[in-house]
């Protein structure tokens, strides 16, 4: 097994695989001039900030500052409604126009995660205080879709998404980016409102907390559950949501009904296709939990799905042993970047999906 003591020259070829699908205003969508969305984005902006590229983060994170709507949010695009071309290989940006833009709360929250990443890794104030108008704003948007049990609707409502419901995967990553905002607001004594922002967002954190753990029925419904897919079931522990004994619980409950021994994590039960992203936030959850014997073991499967120009491929179809669709996202090898990270302990960013 590989042990990787810096990113670099490791992961050269995957920085510039990311650099290249950057557009010149800074997005980095999923595919050359494809569709975008705020978390991807930033997944693949903190893997380039772990690999010392901070002209292409300012541009990151400059592109996010100048896009952000009066009400915190910002228009981002689904990746799940992404069409395949006739071959069923590469994605398609046909019919993906603006129409199909949502105010996703989680792609929003995001942004503190992204911010309180660059503190840890570059411990810049001066960033800190530049992001903060942006994160406040965020948070601000996402907390004020949260409903009184706690749960945060998904999205604001628009006409191309009128569905009034919560997301298990988008609730947890909203509690992780709590933290995070938490954590910024403690450094923000430039700010007179930052006390009274600390009270209001840890009564937010915690209520969503109690709805993800106590009140399962606020969420998925008015749609099909959603518990076939992986990132429902790890998601709970990788954020923080469960801790101890029960997020060890939570590992046990599904593990072989996701995981591929010597493939990696499905991204749907039902379906034979491991996906990348999905493997690397496993091994961070299982860093997260402790088990980092497993976590190694796992990300070691990861190498197979390096590709020669150093990206890594979405997924592989284990039935069929072909890797599909042809696509190597930026944000599926921000994912492998961030784990590769978390597990060996390279930058002092590397404690941000382990404390």
């Amino acid at each position: 097994m590989k042990n990787i003591k810096t990113l670099s020259p490791y992961f050269d070829g995957t920085v510039e695989k990311i650099i290249s699908v950057q557009r010149d205003d800074g997005g980095i969508p999923w595919f050359k001039d494809g569709v975008l969305d705020p978390w991807n984005h930033l997944e693949a902006v903190m893997a380039l900030n772990l690999c010392g590229q901070q002209e292409n983060v300012k541009h990151g994170f400059d592109y996010l500052f100048n896009a952000q709507l009066d009400d915190g949010s910002w228009w981002g695009q689904l990746g799940s409604t992404v069409p395949l071309d006739d071959g069923q290989m590469h994605f398609s940006s046909e019919g993906m126009a603006a129409g199909n833009r949502t105010k996703d709360t989680n792609f929003a929250a995001y942004i503190a995660t992204a911010v309180w990443h660059d503190y840890l890794l570059n411990k810049n104030l001066d960033f800190v205080k530049t992001a903060w108008p942006y994160v406040k704003k965020a948070i601000g948007f996402s907390l004020s879709l949260q409903t009184e049990y706690g749960d945060i609707r998904w999205a604001a409502e628009t006409e191309s998404t009128p569905e009034d419901d919560a997301l298990v995967t988008g609730c947890c990553s909203i509690y992780k980016s709590l933290n995070s905002s938490l954590k910024l607001a403690e450094l923000a004594t430039f700010d007179a409102d930052a006390s009274q922002l600390i009270k209001e967002w840890t009564v937010g954190r915690d209520k969503l907390r109690d709805a993800l753990i106590n009140k399962p029925n606020r969420f998925d419904r008015n749609w099909q559950p959603k518990d076939n897919f992986s990132m429902d079931w790890y998601y709970p522990v990788l954020t923080g949501v469960l801790d101890g004994e029960a997020a060890q619980k939570r590992l046990d409950e599904k593990w072989d009904v996701f995981v591929v021994e010597g493939f990696g994590c499905k991204c749907v039960s039902e379906e034979p296709w491991v996906t990348v992203a999905e493997t690397a936030e496993l091994v961070m959850a299982l860093m997260k939990a402790g088990r980092d014997a497993k976590a190694k073991e796992i990300w070691s499967w990861l190498d197979k799905y390096r590709d020669g120009d150093g990206g890594y491929w979405m997924g592989y179809q284990t039935e069929q042993r072909m890797n599909w669709p042809l696509e190597k996202p930026p944000w599926t090898s921000g994912a492998v970047i961030l784990a590769t990270d978390t597990v060996f302990n390279i930058t002092p960013a590397s404690k941000l999906f382990r404390e």
